[in-house]
């Protein structure tokens, strides 16, 4: 996982208030494939949002660590139950907002 400075963190969430979720955490909790399938959306669009439902028992903060740890990417804001995730892509051609936050640095 890579650490992100204050501007970097700034510019993401700019860049993720625009974005609908396309996970939700429901009622069975977040469990490996749901977090394989996070890693493959970020491989691709490299910032998502993560929605927890209102009838999960998870905590936005404990979901947050599982995705960090599990997977090495970066939630760069939670609201309320909403996540912003973000991880650089590895695929040169899905690396529009990498290059941007590198060059932050």
């Amino acid at each position: 996982m890579v650490y992100l400075k204050g501007k970097q963190k700034r510019f993401l969430r700019s860049q993720a208030h625009h974005l609908s979720p396309i996970f939700q955490v429901g009622k069975g909790g977040i469990n490996d494939a749901m977090l394989a399938q996070i890693d493959e959306a970020l491989e691709k669009r490299e910032l998502i949002k993560v929605n927890l439902l209102q009838n999960t028992d998870e905590v936005a903060e404990d979901v947050a660590a599982a995705i960090e740890e599990t997977i090495g990417a970066n939630v760069v804001q939670i609201i309320g139950r909403v996540l912003v995730v973000y991880k650089a892509s590895s695929r040169e051609k899905y690396q529009q907002l990498s290059v941007l936050v590198n060059k932050m640095r």
